[in-house]
């Protein structure tokens, strides 16, 4: 995503779980040289060299098993110029935005992630599988469900893979509470609560600008609590119901500031959460028959840990980012649809659309 001097919600999550972040800056040209000879690695092009792609996803492409960054995309001629210098690209490699077409005749890259405010996520999408070219999104994956869904048949008729950028279902705690909705260790689940929140910092930067993000928290952060409860339960949500709160009218003139929602599931389950701009939250909480689990911090990129039941979940020192690319090469490499594939996208976005339409008629009860 484009950099900015405020807190951000890629700030916010780096900020709580900083470890991942200590490579050290001066060996990453010589990390990724030295990719770059090993022929069973495939080669990545971020698009859009903003905070997320600059602080986690090209270290994360240092320490990858499977994939190295092998191109950029960016606006920026100076940007340009100083990844050249610190990740060893060359010329051939770098694009920008008019001339990115031309990726198509680059074989040495094969996927493209698009790293790039939430209104250019189909666009961009869309030009790398005409070029061929395998695809991994930023959350959230659209604007809209019909967006996803344009995006997804796009990849499906160039013949590419396509998958969204979800970094904690690869996150060792978080498959922990995955595992649990499947084997039940504690009994039926009766009721989830998730809430992420933080207090976001340049009136000015795009998040709060709704012809580049499409809507406020529940667009950036939000969507994590909509996952959470997915993966926790294991079920899809069958109806929603949620409000939006304003304290601050002038800096949320466009955007939502707080957002509360209640989704149903199948059998007599809810959720219940909150997404705002102007608090702070960052947990995962599951009722059982015979106990409960939590994740605090559940959703930042690094010490994600909590307990199921008596079982203390200890924080995994792993790189999310790595691990969710390494998990995307093998997908392309076996034929197989990535876990976080388009479809997981789209389904965020049918539910965020009920969500929008719930507010606007007051809180009732819409289906998704």
């Amino acid at each position: 995503m484009i950099n900015n001097n405020s807190t951000s919600r890629r700030d916010f999550v780096k900020g709580v779980g900083a470890g991942v972040l200590t490579i050290g800056a001066s060996s990453f040209a010589t990390s990724v040289m030295a990719t770059k000879a090993k022929p069973d690695k495939l080669g990545i092009a971020l698009v859009g060299l903003g905070n997320y792609a600059t602080n986690q996803l090209a270290p994360a492409l240092t320490v990858a098993d499977n994939a190295y960054l092998a191109g950029i995309v960016t606006g920026t001629p100076a940007k340009a110029n100083i990844w050249a210098d610190k990740y060893a690209l060359d010329d051939s490699h770098i694009y920008n935005y008019d001339n990115f077409d031309k990726i198509i005749t680059d074989k040495g890259i094969d996927i493209v992630y698009v790293v790039l405010p939430n209104s250019m996520h189909k666009e961009f999408v869309i030009r790398a599988a005409k070029a061929g070219k395998h695809v991994i999104t930023e959350k959230p994956m659209g604007l809209t469900a019909v967006e996803c869904e344009e995006m997804i048949a796009a990849c499906e008729k160039a013949g590419v893979q396509l998958s969204v950028g979800y970094r904690l279902q690869f996150e060792p705690n978080t498959l922990e509470i995955e595992k649990a909705a499947k084997e039940l260790p504690l009994g039926p689940i009766n009721y989830v609560r998730s809430e992420f929140s933080f207090t976001i910092g340049n009136p000015k930067q795009w998040r709060l600008k709704k012809e580049l993000s499409g809507g406020g928290p529940i667009m950036d952060i939000g969507i994590y609590c909509i996952q959470a409860a997915r993966y926790t339960t294991g079920l899809e949500p069958i109806a929603v119901r949620a409000v939006e709160y304003k304290t601050d009218y002038e800096k949320f003139s466009s955007v939502e500031e707080t957002v509360m929602w209640q989704m149903e599931f199948p059998g007599g389950l809810y959720s219940n959460h909150t997404t705002s701009y102007s608090m702070k939250a960052n947990e995962l909480f599951v009722s059982y028959q015979k106990g409960n689990a939590r994740l605090e911090p559940a959703y930042s990129y690094a010490n994600v840990g909590g307990h199921i039941g008596e079982r203390q979940l200890m924080p995994h020192q792993v790189n999310q980012q790595a691990l969710q690319m390494d998990n995307f090469v093998e997908c392309i490499r076996q034929n197989k649809t990535s876990k976080v594939s388009g479809k997981e996208g789209l389904q965020d976005m049918k539910i965020v659309d009920a969500i929008y339409k719930s507010i606007a008629n007051g809180g009732k009860r819409v289906e998704v």
